[in-house]
């Protein structure tokens, strides 16, 4: 088992940055792809960005791509999330994810993700 507790989220004004971690614990996410995801309200939950375990590949939403970065650090079992250039419309809860089939793809799939964190508010203001 995995726990991902995510944290870094918060109410930023149109323009600025935070950067989201997510802590694994339990098992070592080192051969783990990780995601982030959000949901807005009333929206579906969404795809934000992906890494695979070696770091070696990224994937990111049209709607995030030049903004976010994302990255991880397998020594610290964390992966991260910065997010800059922010917009009202990126308010959502953002969720980490973790991948466990151990394939080194930054997967955008929710459904291929076999644990999920507790989310963080991210609360972008105009």
């Amino acid at each position: 088992q995995v726990q991902l507790v995510e944290s870094g989220g918060g109410l930023v004004q149109a323009g600025g940055s935070l950067r989201l971690s997510c802590a694994a614990s339990g098992r070592t996410m080192s051969r783990y792809g990780m995601g982030w995801f959000r949901r807005a309200p009333g929206k579906e939950r969404e795809f934000v960005s992906a890494i695979s375990w070696s770091g070696g590949s990224t994937y990111y939403a049209n709607s995030v791509k030049g903004r976010f970065t994302i990255s991880r650090d397998n020594a610290k079992n964390t992966v991260y999330l910065q997010m800059n250039s922010l917009k009202p419309e990126d308010t959502a809860v953002y969720y980490c994810a973790a991948d466990s089939s151990y394939m080194d793809v930054a997967e955008p799939n929710p459904y291929r993700y076999d644990y999920w964190g507790q989310g963080t508010q991210v609360t972008v203001s105009s």
